[in-house]
């Protein structure tokens, strides 16, 4: 896997460090990596849900013409 370096603020990385220190992931890197994976999947499924509520507004145009 390749390695990559990133700048994190001195007080998230110390939160992290808790998190380590208190078993809840087993190092930093899991830690950041999880945290990056939930965002994005949360970002995701904001994106389909707006996706959703654009279709369903058509729909009901649609049926709404139609009569």
């Amino acid at each position: 896997m390749p390695k990559a370096v990133i700048i994190i603020e001195e007080d998230l990385l110390r939160r992290i460090d808790r998190l380590v220190d208190q078993k809840k992931f087993a190092n930093r890197s899991r830690a950041i990596q999880e945290a990056v994976r939930e965002k994005l999947e949360r970002l995701d499924r904001g994106r389909l849900a707006r996706e959703c509520a654009k279709l369903g507004k058509r729909s009901e145009q649609n049926m709404s013409d139609e009569g």
